[in-house]
């Protein structure tokens, strides 16, 4: 959807709407996290990326494959729900060139995009100052860019860590298998534990382990079934939310790569996610190591 009406500073301020199928949080993640923020601003220029801290009052470096492009403001952010832009100038090879006749016209406009959600949809809204002559480009293309970003969000994502244990394969396994072992490895950081483990390691056998804060002020269950066992090869299960998980053993001599890829939740953020289960992965390398 798309509508426009004329701006205070002899601008066009356009509107776009989406509606995505996924939660606010995972669209926020999506738009501005540094790959999908390349797939889906593609459709406006190939090698499309930009380059910030991403704090309110920062500036922000919207670029081409070229490093062409233009310097802006964060003017506001509010993480999960809006952020604007105040685009300011030019960037050619790289360097930020001053304001000049040509770039006066749109000095100084604003893009602004606001989430809200409600069941689990997400409704975006843009807001653009454009001037008149880029007025058709970007009612053709931004559309196209929305869309892009709705399949993306709409997809699931997969998240991928690894780790290079300095112990030979058939160890790795067993550590990584064994309730014993597990409950000694199995948390992201010292004030949380695995108390229990049970696992039926085979195809279509089930597994659960209990995580736990350590001052009982909150736990989980952390359970599935297995799809694939293959002893010091490969192991691939399903969570009871219905999430895959798959984890590679790759023998190096008296060294062991572990890569584990997992589909993500929605309830976190994917950096979140990534960081908590890296943390384990961590864990598990120096516990093993250390026996």
């Amino acid at each position: 959807m798309k509508t426009e009406n004329k701006t205070d500073v002899g601008l066009k301020k356009l509107h776009f709407a989406t509606t995505i199928n996924a939660p606010k949080n995972k669209v926020w993640d999506i738009m501005w996290e540094d790959e999908s923020y390349k797939s889906w601003t593609s459709v406006f220029c190939e090698g499309s990326h930009a380059i910030s801290d991403w704090n309110t009052g920062s500036s922000i470096l919207f670029l081409d494959g070229k490093n062409d492009g233009m310097y802006s403001i964060i003017e506001n952010k509010i993480p999960g729900e809006q952020i604007s832009f105040r685009h300011i100038g030019e960037i050619k090879n790289g360097i930020e060139e001053p304001v000049n006749d040509k770039t006066k016209d749109w000095s100084g406009g604003l893009e602004k995009y606001t989430l809200k959600e409600s069941g689990g949809f997400t409704v975006l809204n843009v807001e653009l100052d454009i001037v008149e002559n880029f007025l058709e480009y970007f009612n053709e293309t931004f559309p196209k860019a929305l869309q892009k970003l709705k399949e993306l969000a709409e997809d699931k994502i997969s998240i991928s860590i690894e780790t290079l244990v300095d112990v030979p394969i058939e160890k790795a396994w067993l550590v990584w298998t064994l309730p014993e072992h597990i409950t000694k490895w199995n948390n992201a950081s010292d004030d949380w534990h695995t108390p229990h483990a049970d696992n039926d390691l085979k195809t279509g056998g089930k597994f659960s382990s209990r995580m736990e804060a350590k001052d009982g002020s909150m736990g989980f269950d952390f359970s599935g079934i297995y799809d694939e066992v293959k002893i010091n090869e490969r192991i691939a299960y399903s969570l009871n939310d219905g999430r895959k998980v798959q984890i590679i053993f790759q023998g190096m001599g008296n060294k062991t790569k572990i890569s584990e890829t997992f589909e993500a939740e929605t309830e976190n953020t994917i950096e979140l996610q990534k960081g908590g289960w890296q943390a384990i992965l961590n864990n598990f390398k120096k516990y093993t190591e250390s026996i």
